[in-house]
């Protein structure tokens, strides 16, 4: 997979909690680094700044923008398949932004980091 990759995982709908949504990303990504994939994870990078500078995580005026710049400098979106993909608002907006950029969309499996085309 060649350029940025927007590495979606689900934050609020995680089952496990914000902390663990957050880690559970950072593993992810550090993975996907470490396989050769340029990969960009908007969880792992504001999460932190959310609990650090007391910002309010689930505030989309504030991290919304953020996202929609760091969106449309990716060439990739990759969909990690974990515990609340498939409920959460913020991958269906994400889904949606590739979608109208006619840019790349594919699943990865978290545990074997296999990765298919998006078809829905």
């Amino acid at each position: 997979m060649k350029g940025l990759v927007y590495l979606a995982t689900p934050y609020s709908k995680y089952p496990r909690c914000l902390k663990w949504a957050y880690i559970d990303a950072a593993i992810l990504t550090g993975r996907l680094l470490q396989s050769g994939v340029r990969a960009y994870s908007p969880i792992v990078h504001t999460h932190p700044i959310a609990v650090y500078a007391e910002i309010d995580p689930y505030d989309h005026d504030i991290w919304l923008p953020f996202d929609e710049a760091m969106m449309e400098k990716s060439d990739h979106l990759l969909i990690a398949l974990m515990d609340g993909w498939n409920e959460s608002k913020g991958i269906k907006h994400e889904i949606e932004f590739f979608r109208e950029c006619g840019k790349p969309i594919s699943t990865l499996n978290p545990i074997t980091l296999d990765m298919n085309y998006f078809h829905s």
